[in-house]
């Protein structure tokens, strides 16, 4: 397998790479990650079962979309494909420090010269993609209540009902949709789409970084939401992403309704207390 990705990777850069020093890293919690070497070059590989090669194609479209706004670091895609039972992609190595307050701020500043890039075909994406492992489905739609309620809430509500979750005002919640995000006009943003703080960092030099993206078109304020939910990105970040596009009135409850969703995924993932969580958040939107 190894001799595989190297002869891919030199096929792709046209530098013969033969990797003779591997180290397990930090892969997330659904894939195996390796630091790879030949003493000179070093890249980040990621492995997950051959059946999972379309998770890591999507993963390499949406760092090369964001790297083309020419907006904020994330790392440059370089090859992916299957070996033996195994399937890979290769990221540009990155060497990761702790940064500072001008860090989180520029962080801020990049994220939302990246959400300005927009989409004519409205809100979704060119493919289905994964948030974690569960499939997170892109079809292009014209009206971003329409996507919200369908694509996201209601797919994970479907999921969530084979898990044997119970919800009892699902229901009334997506039928409150439309009103909820009244008067809110929404752009089509490109946005990460799974930016929680084990997503980003800083290099070692300071230089703001966002990876493992669950990209799409959609509202810029999902990226948002979701900095706030487990334990929230330094003041800085904020400061720095209103300096630039400042959010809209209503976001403080909007984001609720934008959260929901990855708790909803949470249950699907690893079930346990994110059910009751899920169904208070509910309650809460609802009131």
């Amino acid at each position: 397998m190894w001799t595989e990705i190297d002869a891919h990777i030199s096929q792709v850069t046209g530098e013969k790479f033969l990797n003779d020093q591997r180290r397990s890293v930090g892969g997330g919690c659904i894939n195996q990650g390796y630091a790879v070497s030949n003493g000179e070059l070093t890249y980040f590989i990621k492995l997950n079962q051959a059946s999972q090669v379309s998770m890591f194609e999507a993963e390499a479209l949406g760092l090369k979309q964001m790297l083309a706004t020419a907006s904020i670091r994330v790392p440059k895609p370089i090859c992916w494909g299957t070996a033996g039972n195994s399937s890979y992609i290769v990221l540009e190595w990155l060497e990761m420090g702790g940064g500072n307050t001008h860090s989180w701020e520029e962080m801020g500043c990049k994220l939302a010269a990246m959400h300005k890039a927009t989409s004519q075909q409205g809100f979704g994406w060119d493919m289905n993609n994964t948030i974690g492992s569960t499939p997170q489905i892109n079809t292009w739609t014209a009206d971003w209540v329409e996507f919200y309620t369908q694509h996201r809430l209601g797919y994970q509500f479907q999921l969530a009902r084979r898990r044997g979750g119970n919800f009892p005002q699902q229901e009334k919640l997506l039928v409150a949709i439309p009103q909820l995000l009244a008067n809110h006009q929404v752009q089509p943003s490109l946005v990460h789409g799974d930016l929680w703080g084990g997503n980003a960092g800083c290099t070692a030099s300071g230089e703001p970084v966002i990876f493992d993206p669950a990209t799409y078109f959609g509202d810029r304020e999902v990226d948002i939401a979701m900095t706030e939910l487990f334990g929230g990105f330094p003041a800085a970040f904020y400061r720095g992403y209103n300096e630039v596009f400042p959010l809209d009135a209503g976001y403080e409850k909007r984001k609720t309704l934008y959260n929901l969703y990855h708790i909803l995924n949470h249950f699907n993932l690893f079930g346990g207390g994110y059910g009751s969580q899920a169904n208070r958040i509910i309650e809460q939107i609802l009131r």
